[in-house]
């Protein structure tokens, strides 16, 4: 069972930033990738940007330019820095993981419970 703890939402301006964090927690698996999506009420849950272990990190259109993904694989810790914040970027902010355990040849995903980030004009 893999365990996601997100932080580092809340209310800014507009122009303003933030830093999202994501930590997984438990046992015997590798991480594949790490992603951060959000929603807006009354719509679908959509990508903000993923990075795959050991690869470039992919960004959706709106977010280029302004928000970052990184990741610490020591402490299986994801993070997004997210600058120069608009109105139409407020939603709930969620963490993903696909995890592979040591002991199967699978994959799996996880999600966090979410993080609001509201973004005023």
């Amino acid at each position: 069972q893999v365990r996601l703890v997100e932080s580092g939402g809340g209310l800014v301006q507009a122009g303003g930033s933030l830093r999202l964090s994501c930590v997984a927690s438990g046992s015997s698996f590798s991480i594949e990738t790490m992603a951060w999506y959000r929603r807006v009420p009354g719509k679908q849950r959509d990508l903000v940007a993923a990075l795959p272990s050991g690869g470039s990190p992919n960004y959706s259109d709106s977010v280029k330019g302004r928000f970052t993904i990184s990741r610490d694989n020591a402490k299986n810790t994801v993070f997004l820095q997210m600058n120069s914040l608009k109105p139409e970027d407020t939603a709930v902010y969620y963490c993903h993981v696909v995890i592979k355990p040591y002991y199967r040849d699978s994959t799996y995903n996880f999600w966090g419970q979410g993080t609001q980030v509201t973004v005023s004009s």
